[in-house]
């Protein structure tokens, strides 16, 4: 890969093999950090808590948020409750309904699983050189750049 100036632009292949290797990149470093920093819960129950902390949902909300189907999602929250992270509650306003919030087990889960997410990537960023983690810094301004288009 060559080293372009900011007078040199990038042309259209260098563009498209540039974000083929973030894309990739960004995929395993998500990946590992999932699989590797924590065994405590799957991945996609971790999503579930998350989706759970700022405010309390029903199945059918949390299926279309994680894109996945009804049952699906009440088997997973099925397993959450049954692990003592969520909670069911009627819902006051729809009989039909059942409201899923996150208990004081589940905050914790969460913390302790984000916690060992960092620590997993922070191990990681120890082992490079202070020059590595200076472009890292400037990688992750553009980066989330990227993400807010």
């Amino acid at each position: 890969m060559r080293t372009k100036t900011s007078t040199t632009p990038l042309s259209r292949a260098e563009l498209v093999s540039l974000s083929n290797d973030i894309r990739l990149a960004c995929m395993r470093i998500s990946r590992r950090v999932r699989f590797e920093s924590d065994r405590e819960l799957p991945p996609h129950h971790f999503s579930v808590l998350a989706r759970l902390e700022d405010t309390p949902r029903t199945n059918s909300e949390l299926a279309e948020i994680e894109q996945v189907s009804a049952p699906s999602m009440k088997r997973t929250t099925s397993a959450l409750v049954e692990a003592g992270y969520v909670a069911r509650a009627d819902d006051p306003t729809d009989g039909r309904q059942v409201i899923l919030s996150l208990t004081g087990e589940g905050r914790k889960a969460l913390r302790r699983i984000r916690r060992h997410r960092d620590e997993w990537l922070l191990a990681r960023f120890e082992t490079l050189t202070d020059e590595e983690r200076e472009l890292l810094q400037q990688a992750a301004a553009v980066l989330a750049k990227v993400a807010t288009k």
